[in-house]
């Protein structure tokens, strides 16, 4: 047993000591936050503390003789690997949004027993579902004790770092006009009062920044705004006297951060407190006091957010052929490398890269921790590579690259697949299926309104025809400086509701794959953004919207197999290959000039 396994049991016979001592059978853990983030400051990553599993998705469940991971299909060869030897069982679930754990719990546990989970982690549609599905056994809740802080002795504290403003010109839209455009909201809605937990909702509204998330540029903060002005909920000393001045003129007052709970009871009888049931926790929701009425729906800045204005979408562009010219002068290099025979490892792909974009304009940081795999580890829709494993690149095949940045004007996301020496007949294949999928999204009409699951089998069919699937979503919204994975739209198989509806300005990507779990990957991402369309028919049917490429990096077009591909596809790559290079030219030179213009020649039919 090695020493991270031992340490892994350990933890988990303290979280099972902490269990008896509350009286409880069963403990879920998500991955979760009293903000509901997808990625976690450090003093709420307890799944990862005590399984050892590093996803960013997941939740575990111990129980006095049991430990469980739940995870979708992203993860599943990365927590067997991580798990092996902790003594606890992995369970497949078949979506990230799968809440099978809630069946089995009821299972494991008999009438009258009791499952603790922290309320203040705990979204309110998630508890609702407990509840339910734990009654129907006769299982309790119990919601009230934070059983992670009894086992965790070095927990860590709230992160400290200052937070920032995002300033003109790239912050286009002021925050007083956020702030007019999310209270006319709250007035349609009859609210008074309208509680803000979600951190990029918080920093987008405010036009604030910080570092309190690896990779995200948010903070961590609640937000109660009324008619008047608003109380930011931050910890003390994070926020700099120029921009607490800034603030006030807003209406903006600061307060403590763990005074949240305790304003939301304060609030007067006749408030009306607007919530996203989606977006709060049952901690935050059991504060307010019952006489109280709740408005529940989506946070008016959730849907502000993503669609971006004419002005941001100017600098989304100049963001994306900054990040292109980055692509272009690493990609020069590591060819080039190559070629004179030396050895690149996965590790050297991230520094190199994550180099060339930190020479560019505006560049703050990555926007996620990039995913270089070679060969079997491009299976790996989550890999990362890490200094105590790690793959070098060797021989022939195929280099998966998702990686992206944070600019001052906008945020990154893009995977390419680069062929290394000979790449074999399936390889092609597989790539030229994925890529047809990136292709037949790409050049989709649709009309405005259009639930975004709808659009999701586009991608998709090619690959179906074949008989072949992936187990990710093909699309997720990004944010404006903000995090790059950004809701409510989602092209997926989710289950579609009315706040999906695909509206002019909104940030996505395309991104489907294929997996050979232990042989190769195959992705092909870009960032699209929606935009109107004139059609003939435009009065009898509506406003159509398409999708216009973002993202400004070559695809490698000799790992196609052309027995694949229509001449209306080849026709579209060799079209987007010439705004590629249109854009990129001015941006680079010598090398990296060179690599670009043999890069995007056009292919024929």
């Amino acid at each position: 047993m090695d020493a991270r396994t031992h340490e892994t049991r350990l933890r988990i016979e303290r979280i099972r000591d902490a269990l008896a001592a509350a009286g409880a059978h069963a403990v879920l853990i998500p991955s979760a936050d009293p903000h509901l983030s997808e990625y976690l400051p450090q003093r709420w990553q307890g799944r990862e503390w005590l399984s050892g599993f590093t996803g960013s998705a997941g939740s575990l469940v111990v129980t006095r003789d049991l430990a469980v991971l739940f995870a979708d299909s992203r993860y599943w060869a990365q927590a067997e690997a991580q798990l092996a030897g902790s003594g606890i069982t992995l369970e497949k679930m078949n979506s990230g949004a799968a809440t099978i754990y809630i069946d089995w719990i009821a299972h494991a546990l008999q009438p009258g027993q009791t499952l603790a989970v922290d309320g203040q982690v705990l979204g309110l549609s998630l508890a609702n579902a407990l509840r339910a599905g734990l009654a129907r056994k006769g299982v309790k809740l119990r919601t009230d004790a934070d059983l992670l802080s009894d086992a965790w002795d070095d927990r860590p504290g709230l992160p400290l770092d200052p937070i920032y403003e995002h300033l003109p010109p790239q912050a286009a839209v002021a925050r007083a006009d956020k702030l007019a455009r999310v209270r006319a909201a709250m007035a349609d809605a009859g609210a008074s009062h309208h509680l803000v937990s979600t951190v990029d909702d918080v920093a987008w509204l405010l036009n604030l920044r910080g570092a309190d998330v690896e990779c995200n540029p948010v903070f961590i903060a609640h937000l109660l705004l009324e008619a008047g002005g608003g109380r930011l909920f931050i910890a003390d000393g994070k926020v700099p006297a120029g921009v607490t001045a800034s603030l006030a003129a807003d209406g903006i007052h600061l307060a403590p951060y763990d005074q949240t709970a305790a304003a939301l009871g304060a609030l007067p009888p006749d408030a009306k407190l607007l919530i996203d049931p989606r977006r709060v926790t049952l901690g935050l929701r059991e504060a307010v006091p019952g006489g109280v009425k709740v408005v529940e729906q989506i946070n008016p800045s959730t849907l502000q957010k993503s669609r971006k204005s004419p002005a941001e979408a100017v600098f989304i562009r100049e963001a994306m052929a900054e990040d292109g010219a980055a692509m272009c002068e690493f990609y020069a290099e590591f060819e080039a490398s190559l070629a004179r025979g030396e050895r690149w490892s996965e590790l050297d792909v991230d520094a190199r890269l994550s180099a060339c974009r930190a020479r560019r304009k505006h560049f703050i940081g990555l926007s996620f921790s990039t995913i270089a795999g070679w060969m079997a580890n491009g299976a790996l829709p989550h890999y990362r590579a890490l200094p105590e494993s790690f793959a070098h690149i060797e021989g022939s095949g195929l280099l998966l690259i998702d990686s992206g940045g944070q600019y001052l004007g906008g945020t990154t996301d893009i995977t390419r697949v680069w062929p290394i020496g000979s790449v074999s007949d399936a390889q092609k294949r597989d790539y030229t299926l994925v890529l047809k999928g990136t292709i037949a999204l790409s050049r989709t009409r649709f009309p405005r309104g259009t639930l975004s699951p709808m659009l999701d089998a586009i991608a998709r069919a090619p690959l179906w025809e074949h008989g072949l699937d992936y187990g990710h979503g093909t699309g997720h919204g990004v944010g404006y400086f903000l995090n790059v994975h950004e809701g409510p739209q989602s092209i997926s198989k989710a289950i579609p509701d009315a706040t999906m509806a695909m509206e002019p300005g909104m940030v996505t990507s395309i991104e489907p794959g294929l997996y050979r779990p232990g042989q190769w990957g195959v992705r092909i991402e870009n960032l699209v953004l929606n935009v109107a369309v004139d059609t003939p028919e435009h009065n009898a049917f509506g406003e159509m919207l398409a999708f216009e490429t973002l993202t400004l990096c070559p695809i490698a077009t000799s790992c196609i197999d052309m027995s694949l591909m229509r001449t209306d596809e080849i026709a579209w790559l060799n079209s987007y290959h010439a705004t590629v290079r249109e854009r990129l030219q001015p941006r680079v030179s010598g090398a990296a000039l060179a690599w670009l213009l043999q890069r995007t020649e056009p292919i024929a039919a």
